[in-house]
C-alpha cells in the first residue's frame, strides 16, 4: 500500500512514544521506507538504537550534527519526505509548530518540507482541554496540517479523559487516506472476477471450493487506488469493496460467465482471478434431497461449466488484454504454461496451493508467465502483492499496445 513512499516519523517527548515503534513497523510492512527524527525530550522515552533496528535506517536527533549538516541534512530530509507523521505530538511541539519556530531538527524539518504533515497529539487530558492547546490545533488545521485523535481513556498519570494518542493502526489508516493518490491509471478500465462460485445440488446444498476472494479483491483495490475504472464480479464472499469499484455479485459459474463476457468487451483488461467451479450438477433437485436408511450412496451427474477465461481470451471482437490464474497442487510451472497456450492468454499467474497456505489466508506468492518471459513475485501479504502484480500487468499491457501500434 505504501510501496516506494518515503515517510518521516517524528517522535516528541511523551509516554505514548512507545507506540511509535509499532507504527514504524506497520509503515514498513506496508512497503514504506521510514526515517525517524527524535526530539531531545523523546530520547528519554525511546532510544535511537531501538528505532534504528525497527526502521532499518539511522535515526536523526540533532539539528546541529556537524556530520549531517555537511550536506545540509535537515533540508535533505525535508525534501526526501513524501509524508511526515508526528506521533506523539506533545503540547509543547504543537505550540512551537504554530509559532513557526525551528529550534530543533523536527520543527525545522516541518518548516522546510512541502510534504503533507499528520499530527497525532498525546498529552494529559487537562492539558488537552486548555484553550491555548485547542487554539494551536485549530490554527494548524486551518493551515492544512492534518490531525488524528486523540482518543479517550485511561492515561499513564491515572486520569481518564481525552488525550491518549491514536492507535498505530488508526494512524496508518490516516496516512493512507491523506497521502496524495497516484492516478496514473485513470485512462484504464479493468474487469476482475474474484472468489468462488457455488453450484446448487438442491435448495440447501451446493458444490464450491475454499477460495476467499481476498486476492481478487486486493487486485481490484490496487487498480482503483491508481485511478482505473474497475468492475469487480464477485462470487459469494464475506468481503467489502470500496465505493470506487463497481461491484456485481453473482453465485454460479453461469451467472459469472454472463457478466464477465459482457463487461470484458467494454474494458481494456480482464483478470480472471475467481476460482470457478469446473462442473455443475446436471439436474438440480427442486426439493431438499432426503437421506434414507436404504441408500448409503448418492450419485450426482455433473456437466462442465463455461470456461470463462478461455471464452474471453478468444473473443473475435473487442478482446481485452487477458490475465488468468492457475492454482495448482503439482507441476505448477508445466500446467501454468500449458494453460497459457491452450486458452490463448496474455499472462498467467500461477501459485502452489498444495500447502494450504493460500486459500483464505492473507499471504500469497505468484509466478507470472507470458509468451516470452516470466517473473516470480515472492511471498507477501495479498495487498502488497496486488500492488506489485498491477505494476507488472500494466507494463506488459502497455508493451503489447506499443507492439500493436507499430504493426499498423
Amino acid at each position: 500500500m505504501l510501496t516506494n513512499k518515503q515517510i518521516v516519523v517524528g517522535i516528541t517527548g511523551g509516554i505514548a512514544a512507545y507506540k511509535s515503534i509499532e507504527l514504524i513497523r506497520l509503515l514498513k510492512t506496508a512497503g514504506a521506507e521510514v526515517r525517524v527524527v527524535l526530539t531531545p525530550a523523546a530520547e528519554a522515552f525511546v532510544t535511537p538504537l531501538t528505532l534504528q533496528a525497527i526502521s532499518g535506517n539511522g535515526v536523526s536527533t540533532s539539528l546541529l550534527d556537524p556530520q549531517a549538516e555537511l550536506a545540509m541534512g535537515h533540508i535533505e530530509l525535508a525534501k526526501w519526505a513524501d509524508f511526515v507523521v508526528i506521533a506523539p505530538a506533545s503540547a509543547d511541539f504543537l505550540a512551537r509548530l504554530r509559532l513557526g519556530m525551528g529550534n530543533d531538527l523536527l520543527s525545522t524539518l516541518c518548516l522546510a518540507t512541502s510534504a503533507p504533515i499528520l499530527l497525532a497529539p498525546a498529552m494529559n487530558q487537562q492539558m488537552y482541554k486548555q484553550q491555548a492547546v485547542q487554539e494551536n490545533l485549530q490554527v494548524l488545521a486551518e493551515r492544512g496540517v492534518h490531525l488524528i485523535g486523540p482518543n479517550s481513556g485511561f492515561q499513564a498519570c491515572g486520569d481518564v479523559g481525552k488525550g491518549r494518542m491514536s492507535e498505530p493502526t488508526e494512524i496508518l489508516a490516516a496516512v493512507l487516506q491523506t497521502l496524495p493518490k497516484n492516478r496514473s491509471l485513470d485512462q484504464l478500465s479493468v474487469t476482475i472476477t474474484a472468489g468462488p462460485t457455488q453450484e446448487a445440488i438442491d435448495p440447501v446444498r451446493y458444490i464450491s471450493n475454499h477460495s476467499s476472494g481476498k486476492m481478487g479483491f486486493a487486485i481490484a483495490e490496487a487498480f482503483a487506488e491508481q485511478g482505473a475504472k474497475v468492475t469487480l464480479i464477485a462470487g459469494p464472499v464475506n468481503l467489502s469493496s470500496s465505493s470506487a469499484i463497481e461491484r456485481i455479485d453473482v453465485v454460479s459459474a453461469q451467472e459469472m460467465a454472463q457478466q464477465a463476457v459482457k463487461f470484458a468487451q467494454q474494458n481494456d483488461l480482464f483478470i480472471g482471478c475467481a476460482a470457478v467451479a469446473d462442473y455443475r450438477v446436471a439436474e438440480v433437485a427442486e426439493q431438499k434431497i432426503k437421506k434414507t436408511d436404504e441408500n448409503n450412496e448418492l450419485t450426482l451427474r455433473l456437466i462442465k461449466n463455461p470456461d470463462i477465461i478461455a471464452t474471453v481470451a478468444n473473443l473475435s471482437e473487442n478482446r481485452p488484454f487477458v490475465v488468468g490464474f492457475a492454482a495448482e497442487t503439482e507441476k505448477v510451472e508445466a500446467y501454468a504454461k500449458s494453460k497459457l497456450q491452450r486458452k490463448n492468454l496474455d499472462v498467467i499467474c500461477a501459485n502452489d496451493v498444495s500447502s494450504g497456505q493460500v486459500f483464505g489466508k492473507d499471504h500469497n506468492a505468484l509466478h507470472l508467465f507470458w509468451q516470452n518471459g516470466e517473473k516470480k513475485l515472492p511471498l507477501a501479504d495479498k495487498q502488497h502483492l496486488a500492488q506489485q502484480l498491477v505494476a507488472e500487468i500494466v507494463a506488459l499491457y502497455q508493451q503489447k499496445q506499443g507492439e500493436l501500434n507499430q504493426s499498423f
